[in-house]
């Protein structure tokens, strides 16, 4: 599971703020709020199961917050890729300079030229909405702590 959409749902509120859209083009199921949250309030597996990927969600958006005020865009550039690379399973992202700067909360440009340097130390090709990760070992080393300190939480939670 990569995510789960409602989270405030489960957790007492009546709604959930803002709108879900998703990345990458995959697969998912869609399941009625009441029914989840009735389902969550249960003893077993999936309430187990979710209070796990909550868990890990906090982590990820806690440590995003610290890495977006203490990190440059090419290691954030990294460790955004990377995490993408191990949700879909693929050495081919589609993904647009204008997405990665919605993502990464920077201007188009400054991912283009951070996507460049990646491209120019031969980490990842990127052409017309398509990166294409080349050598994963010297990209994780390219990405900043972050990257490692939250597939380690989502690792020790069995959800990767």
């Amino acid at each position: 599971m990569d995510g789960v959409v409602g989270i405030p749902i489960l957790l007492g509120a009546d709604s959930t703020p803002g709108r879900t859209f998703i990345q990458i083009a995959g697969a998912g199921y869609r399941i009625d709020a009441g029914v989840l949250k009735e389902e969550f309030e249960r003893p077993g597996a999936l309430r187990k199961y979710l209070q796990r990927y909550i868990q890990a969600y906090l982590a990820q958006a806690a440590q995003t917050a610290a890495c977006n005020r203490l990190h440059g865009i090419e290691e954030r550039l990294a460790r955004w890729l990377l995490t993408c690379h191990d949700r879909v399973g693929s050495d081919v992202l589609r993904l647009t300079h204008d997405f990665l700067s919605q993502m990464l909360g920077a201007p188009r440009t400054t991912v283009t030229l951070a996507a460049g340097l990646l491209q120019r130390a031969n980490l990842i090709r990127y052409s017309r909405g398509v990166v294409t990760i080349k050598n994963r070992r010297v990209l994780e080393q390219t990405a900043c702590e972050c990257y490692q300190i939250v597939r380690n939480e989502f690792r020790r939670l069995g959800l990767l």
